[in-house]
C-alpha cells in the first residue's frame, strides 16, 4: 500500500512526503494514515480505492470524512 500511495501522490503532482512509522496505538482501526500538517487521521485504509478517495480529498483541500477517525 505504501508504494501505491507514493506513486499515486506523485502521479497526481502532490507535493507530499510519504513515510512509515511505528505503532500509533489505534490497532483496532488500522491500517492508519495520518496527514500532516492538518492532523487528519484515517482508519481502515485497506485498499487502493480508499487511498484514492483520501487523495481526492487532499487535492480538494478537504477532509475525507468517510474514513476519518480523528482530526
Amino acid at each position: 500500500m505504501l508504494q501505491y500511495l507514493t506513486e499515486e501522490a506523485s502521479d497526481r503532482g502532490l507535493d507530499v512526503a510519504v513515510s512509515c512509522t511505528a505503532c500509533l496505538n489505534v490497532c483496532s482501526q488500522g491500517p492508519i494514515m495520518v496527514v500532516h500538517p492538518n492532523n487528519h487521521w484515517y482508519g481502515g485504509v485497506e485498499s487502493e480505492a480508499i487511498i484514492d478517495e483520501i487523495l481526492d480529498a487532499i487535492e480538494e483541500g478537504e477532509l475525507c470524512e468517510k474514513y476519518s477517525i480523528a482530526d
